[in-house]
């Protein structure tokens, strides 16, 4: 590992913070929009439990908050719960949107990871065309320069590319699994709500 790093060259290093900074990403991700996570299988029913058995005290409900995204929509909905319908769509819709932008956290910076990685590379290719042509003289060119130019040129591009596929993909999988969160989140809350608007008919 240590001889590809040499002889790939200084430009190496930009890419080789660039890789450290995806995986760090990819892991963290990883790690916060696991479904159980965001998505606790009884929390629903638990928040129902609080409203039917009227043990949704503001304690109450900022225990549930604090569980997890979802969590935080329905003690939305049992926060407001008196209030007039518009306001508390109005209120579940603004915390909806902050935790869409928790959700999203960080996936911008995998997405331009998968941009700027294979720039960096052809940034090393570059490097390693100007040390090839930089060789030449009147009297001809060294072929061991040649040699370090064309591997910096070569071994840069390759590991571009390398950060650039699993940069991409998990992007894309992360942009999906969140979509697919959102989606939940709202029908999670729209159905606690209706059952609180129909509680509410006279």
């Amino acid at each position: 590992m240590l001889h590809i790093i040499e002889a790939a060259g200084w430009p190496i290093w930009l890419l080789i913070a660039t890789s450290v900074l995806c995986l760090a990403l990819i892991i963290e991700r990883l790690l916060s929009l696991r479904p159980g996570h965001v998505l606790p299988t009884r929390l629903p029913g638990q928040a129902l439990d609080l409203y039917r058995q009227n043990k949704d005290t503001p304690e109450a409900i900022v225990r549930l908050a604090a569980r997890a995204p979802l969590g935080r929509v329905l003690a939305e909905v049992l926060a407001n719960r008196e209030q007039p319908e518009a306001y508390r769509v109005a209120a579940i819709e603004d915390v909806g949107k902050d935790v869409a932008y928790r959700l999203n956290r960080y996936l911008p910076a995998l997405g331009t990871i998968a941009v700027i990685a294979p720039l960096l590379g052809l940034f090393g290719t570059v490097i390693g065309m100007i040390e090839i042509f930089g060789t030449f003289t009147t009297t001809g060119g060294d072929p061991a320069q040649m040699a370090r130019g064309i591997s910096i040129a070569l071994y840069n591009t390759a590991f571009g590319i390398l950060i650039a596929i699993p940069a991409l993909a998990f992007h894309r999988f992360f942009r999906t699994r969140v979509d697919y969160f959102l989606h939940r989140l709202e029908r999670e809350a729209s159905a606690l709500d209706r059952l609180i608007a129909r509680k509410g008919e006279p």
